[in-house]
């Protein structure tokens, strides 16, 4: 119902802002993580989600369109509330939880207070296919800052090789010495091409 607010901010604290936007006071529950990304500036912009209960209306606030898309996933889970799904997200970055869940990696998610292994495997379960789906991932990379193995893949698919085939080999080639300068990379994988 409500997309974004886009007003002054009134107020700000770790778990909630007050933006005024057309003389409402809108109260916005937040994440830590968005906490870290509002600027104290006057204006502020969030994109927002309403829940809806018997007894109330509560509006969480996001400062990116990709939290509020892993809090809606969340949500989704059975056993997992507003409450647990912030504090997810106070913990953990949405790109962590994202890539945890890609990767099944239930001791990162249960190292998140009020996570206990069966939510933990429930939130993978669950959320797998969807979170590949929707972010357009295979499989999430354990090594996601090798920038070595992203350029020599840069590199194949601009030679003509298929991603998904060209990822395969690279990593095999990193697993082997994971110390490959680009160009080593390239040429090992263009031999096992």
């Amino acid at each position: 119902m409500i997309h974004h607010l886009k007003g002054k901010l009134v107020e700000k604290n770790p778990t909630h802002v007050i933006i005024e936007c057309g003389g409402v006071g809108y109260f916005v529950n937040i994440s830590l993580h968005t906490f870290s990304k509002i600027s104290d500036g006057e204006s502020i912009s969030l994109f927002t989600h309403l829940q809806i209960k018997e007894d109330s209306h509560t509006l969480f606030g996001f400062a990116e369109k990709s939290e509020r898309e892993i809090f809606r996933l969340l949500l989704s889970v059975s056993g997992i509330g507003s409450s647990t799904a912030r504090t997810m997200l106070s913990s953990m970055s949405p790109a962590q939880i994202r890539d945890a869940i890609a990767n099944g990696d239930v001791p990162s998610i249960q190292s998140i207070k009020g996570i206990g292994a069966k939510t933990a495997q429930r939130v993978i379960l669950d959320l797998k296919d969807k979170v590949l789906k929707v972010y357009d991932i295979d499989e999430v990379s354990p090594t996601p800052n090798n920038t070595n193995k992203d350029e020599a893949l840069s590199a194949l698919e601009v030679l003509g090789f298929a991603r998904r085939q060209a990822e395969k080999v690279v990593d095999k080639v990193i697993s082997q010495d994971s110390s490959l300068s680009v160009e080593n990379i390239i040429k090992l994988a263009l031999k096992n091409l």
